[in-house]
């Protein structure tokens, strides 16, 4: 296997690299709708293309550096179940898989067993918030509800305001929330901005992930226009998809979304996290993302509060590349079972 990063590799040790440091997030105030701001942005798809395409062509990383940006890539995974047949007794074994993600004799083979590597958050519906949330009492493993009728949009104010509301008063410490599509394909962005705002006020101390639904939003410009839109309006997070559209994450769509998340760091001095969601199931490709996220906003970013992977069988094939690295043999997925 090739995994590509895009510096020197003897900058840090691996250990740094495979540990996350705490931080805690600092949410987006919001700001007042610039239309103009939005009628200015251009997004180029063949540059975006392009400059996306370089980042398969980086050097390799191998051995332990290889191992160290497989298990930071674990911290900065939303450990994800979002199934029509989800259960209870499911969403806890989710949460059992959460508690310990690698194998104790992986860990300790690497020499990281006392390494605290466990996912960011883990992410239901909003009927198995409290069960998660008891399944993960005692490891600072926050919640995540998707929300507002993910993953359509398409419900009464209302109803979706109060989803938010009862997740929130459940236990969830983030919201996704899923904006309506034809808002940004009518160029409503007074809409779009209004109901953000009312997300937002409704998550309280929750933080607010926006769900924009990229492969339904037409153009690159779209997608660029609703990233900033929804951060004016308070997100504390842009993600792209709901894992359930045709085309889900692609890297010229987070490249364009990176983009606006850089120029509104320029402009407000506010950071905003980035979440690539959907058909994200390989430790390579996640290394790509990785390598994206350096290169455009630097390792500051590669960190839980700043950078999420939404993934469901993301973490098997890490752990089968980690007990590659140590074997030099692919075990078979039931090896690291995940529910």
């Amino acid at each position: 296997m090739s995994l590509r990063i895009v510096d020197n590799p003897a900058s840090s040790p691996p250990q740094k690299l495979a540990a996350a440091k705490p931080a805690v997030p600092a949410r987006n105030p919001g700001f007042a709708l610039d239309l103009d701001w939005v009628g200015r942005i251009r997004m180029n798809r063949s540059a975006l293309e392009r400059r996306a395409g370089s980042i398969g062509a980086r050097r390799t990383v191998k051995k332990d550096w290889q191992a160290a940006w497989l298990l930071r890539a674990i911290t900065l995974m939303d450990l994800t179940t979002l199934n029509s047949d989800d259960t209870p007794g499911r969403v806890e074994r989710l949460c059992a898989k959460a508690r310990h993600p690698v194998r104790q004799d992986i860990l300790e083979g690497l020499g990281v067993a006392e390494l605290k590597i466990q996912p960011a958050a883990v992410c239901v519906y909003h009927a198995f918030v409290s069960t998660a949330v008891g399944a993960l009492e005692g490891t600072g493993i926050p919640v995540a509800a998707v929300s507002t009728a993910f993953p359509h949009g398409l419900a009464p104010l209302d109803t979706k305001l109060r989803e938010i509301e009862e997740s929130v008063a459940a236990g969830a410490k983030e919201i996704d929330i899923v904006i309506e599509r034809q808002m940004v394909l009518n160029g409503d962005w007074q809409a779009l901005y209004d109901q953000i705002r009312a997300f937002r006020a409704a998550c309280g101390d929750a933080h607010i992930k926006t769900i924009l639904g990229t492969g339904e939003l037409a153009t690159l410009n779209n997608v660029a226009k609703a990233s900033l839109v929804c951060m004016l309006a308070g997100a504390d997070f842009i993600k792209t998809s709901t894992g359930k559209e045709k085309v889900n994450a692609t890297l010229p769509t987070s490249l364009a979304m990176i983009r606006m998340i850089r120029w509104f760091a320029e402009e407000t001095g506010v950071e905003i996290g980035y979440k690539p969601a959907g058909g994200i199931s390989s430790a390579k490709t996640a290394l790509d993302y990785m390598a994206l996220m350096k290169e455009e906003l630097g390792t500051h970013w590669l960190e839980p509060h700043l950078f999420r992977f939404g993934a469901s069988s993301l973490l098997t094939d890490i752990e089968r590349q980690l007990e590659h690295g140590l074997t030099g043999h692919y075990a078979a997925d039931y090896r690291q079972p995940m529910v």
